[in-house]
């Protein structure tokens, strides 16, 4: 007995250092998707002091208006993380999530045990639990999951789910004082899945308490005990619910996201969940955002194929009631099957996505090891070569989960950062109109604006009223040089989408850039009085009361940002330019004179240029050359304020001057090309 406890030992802590290995390129991993608005632009995990607020105010958990909802669990989890981290720091909520994956897994592999234990009775339901819980915690398909850092909801679901389960399972003195209902409890404010437990545990008492088959369950002398397991589970749905109605009833309307039509969804799932079993055996294609859509053709061959699955997967689950060796892979279909019936029923905007897979597969899980456990027992007693057996099987699970392991590696470096991670979904979601809108808005980062434009143009073929996407072919167009271009696809966002604060926001960006201040105006308040806690939407329009000298206007906002931002820099700043009455230029003006640097001096050049000051952003950029002879920016502005004046020969020969400096100057260059063409076009 010892022996085998040390032999336990040495292999879980063998399996825990590969699980750290395979993760251990991902802490760093950066922000994605979601992120941005419910982890990076939400002011209120700033604080500490607003965790309390999480538990009722929805706002709180995004930026974004049509993202509000009470997921408090969640929130406070990024609060803590971003304390810890002392901002936005990636590795600190890679860790959080990490961690609570790894108390997932322990739990998982006593629960495994359990189950397995009550239809394999030899020594080797120990290994088996820990094969399934190693290939639980290896799959490559929750790569997607604990990478994904806005979805840790799922961990933490799924964990409080696992933790009522395995209290309810270990301590059966103690279910009458209903301490197991507590994890739950908890697990509703991170995720609506936590409701699947009342069905995992009916069949959990069912098929291993009450040793009935689900056969069983529809004949007359048994309707007694599976009403009095039903009442004995009341407290608990009692308690879920009214935590889940909680949160949903604070949760505004425009957040549900129920976009499909109900009939093809549900129909479409059937395939959907085919998909999932057969990534639990083949981990290829996954992708961070896939461009399944709905099938509206019942008579689709995939639609037919799914409906097959599902029929036998139900033949399955009952067949293998029956009998107590099999009882395991009952429940463990029934876990994959229940646990998706929240995202099949509710007809969400993503008919399909990998990281929903990750409450499922602890069932599938259990399922295929208990059956490859079946079929090694039966192959042990009928074979005399007991040895070959045992090293054969050991190389064959050692394989899979160093396959697994590589696979999940691979996944995490896809995930490395918004190139990476989105070029993967062009890749493998060809078809899919935000994969290809994300990869371009990475290439507009690097300045790529026509392999960008390229880009959003394949996007539009497939998504050509997603509002995204014409505000991203406005800023690309206006970086290319056309404004007029740009002002159509601005326009095109918000006719498509006006109650959402982005096609406002990014469109009064644009025309202050533009330095139409006045007509920026009226857009910039839109899009703040839609989603007042967008930070960057309030900079801006405290940035157009400057400009314009609207001091009290610019007072009051300033004080409304440092009541839900305290401490702000930027809403500081401008309260004292709104006590002062200094402008934002004059601001920079006092900060050159104060600090006369050559960084300054094109700091400020770049101000004169916006408010099309052109002659005095040329002086600006002649007193950083003084100070920085080789100074090839400041060149290059020079060129682009007299394409401002329409004065192109020193345009180009400014352009030109910045290019004998560094002849990969990005700017100068195309002030370069705008000065020939047009001295080209007015001869």
């Amino acid at each position: 007995m010892i022996s085998k406890k040390i032999n336990i030992f040495i292999v879980s802590t063998i399996l825990f250092i590969a699980l750290l290995v395979t993760y251990s390129n991902h802490f760093q991993n950066g922000f994605h998707f979601d992120d941005s608005h419910a982890v990076v632009d939400n002011v209120h995990i700033q604080s500490l002091k607003n965790i309390p607020e999480f538990f009722y105010n929805p706002k709180m958990f995004s930026s974004k208006p049509d993202h509000w909802g009470l997921r408090p669990l969640v929130t406070t989890s990024l609060a803590i993380d971003y304390w810890l981290g002392g901002g936005l720091n990636p590795f600190y909520f890679h860790l959080s999530t990490f961690i609570w994956f790894i108390i997932l897994c322990v739990l998982l592999f006593f629960i495994y045990k359990n189950l397995i234990a009550q239809s394999i009775q030899n020594y080797s339901g120990p290994y088996l639990a820990l094969f399934a819980t190693a290939l639980y915690a290896l799959h490559p398909a929750n790569a997607e999951t604990i990478n994904y850092i806005i979805s840790r909801s799922d961990v933490l679901s799924t964990l409080c789910i696992v933790g009522s389960f395995a209290i309810y399972l270990f301590y059966p003195a103690q279910r009458n004082r209903y301490i197991y209902i507590l994890p739950a409890i908890i697990g509703v404010f991170a995720k609506e899945t936590v409701l699947m437990l009342v069905p995992l545990l009916f069949f959990y008492i069912t098929l291993f308490e009450k040793n009935l088959s689900l056969f069983g369950l529809f004949k007359r002398k048994n309707l007694n005990t599976s009403f009095q397991t039903i009442i004995s589970l009341l407290p608990l749905v009692a308690a879920t619910a009214i935590c889940q109605f909680y949160t949903m009833a604070n949760t505004p309307h425009s957040s549900t996201g129920f976009t499909n039509p109900f009939f093809s969804y549900v129909l479409t799932q059937s395939y959907v969940w085919l998909h999932y079993f057969l990534t639990f055996f083949l981990p290829i294609n996954l992708s961070a955002d896939t461009d399944m859509s709905v099938i509206s053709n019942p008579f689709d061959y995939r639609i037919i194929m799914g409906l097959a699955f599902i029929i036998l997967l139900i033949y399955y689950i009952f067949k293998t009631s029956v009998n107590k060796q099999t009882k395991p892979i009952s429940f463990g279909l029934t876990w994959f099957a229940f646990s998706l019936l929240p995202t099949s029923i509710a007809p969400l905007a993503e008919v399909m996505n990998d990281h929903r897979m990750f409450f499922p597969f602890i069932g599938l899980a259990l399922a295929t090891v208990h059956y490859i456990g079946l079929l090694l027992t039966r192959y042990q007693t009928k074979s005399k070569s007991n040895k070959s057996y045992l090293g054969l099987a050991t190389i064959l699970a050692l394989f899979i989960l160093t396959s697994f392991a590589y696979g999940t590696y691979e996944r995490n470096k896809v995930w490395k950062n918004e190139e990476s991670l989105w070029l993967d979904v062009t890749i493998k979601s060809p078809q899919n109109g935000r994969g290809l809108m994300n990869y371009g808005l990475t290439q507009m980062a690097k300045g790529n604006f026509e392999k960008a434009k390229d880009y959003f143009e394949k996007a539009l073929v497939f998504t050509p009223e997603y509002s995204s996407l014409q505000i991203n072919l406005g800023i690309v167009k206006n970086a290319m040089k056309k404004p007029v271009e740009a002002e159509v696809n601005f326009k095109k966002a918000i006719g498509f989408t006006p109650d959402l604060f982005e096609p406002y926001y990014y469109y009064a960006d644009f025309l202050n850039k533009n330095n139409r201040i006045v007509n920026a105006r009226p857009m910039a308040e839109k899009a703040a009085s839609i989603s007042p806690y967008y930070i960057n939407a309030r900079y801006l329009l405290m940035d157009i009361y400057q400009k314009l000298e609207l001091w009290d206007n610019l007072e009051e906002t300033a004080k409304q940002t440092l009541t839900f931002s305290a401490g702000d820099a930027r809403a500081i700043q401008f309260l004292a330019s709104s006590k002062k009455r200094i402008n934002k230029l004059d601001n920079n003006i006092m900060e050159v004179t104060n600090n006369p640097t050559p960084e300054n001096y094109l700091n400020l050049s770049l101000k004169f240029y916006n408010q099309g000051l052109y002659d005095k952003c040329i002086e600006a950029c002649r007193e950083a050359i003084k100070l920085k002879p080789d100074y090839a920016d400041a060149y290059s502005n020079i060129g682009a304020a007299y394409n401002g004046l329409k004065k192109w020969d020193d345009a180009i020969s400014g352009c030109n001057h910045a290019l004998l400096i560094d002849p990969q100057h990005r700017l100068a260059k195309g002030n370069l090309q705008l000065a020939i063409k047009s001295k080209a076009s007015n001869k």
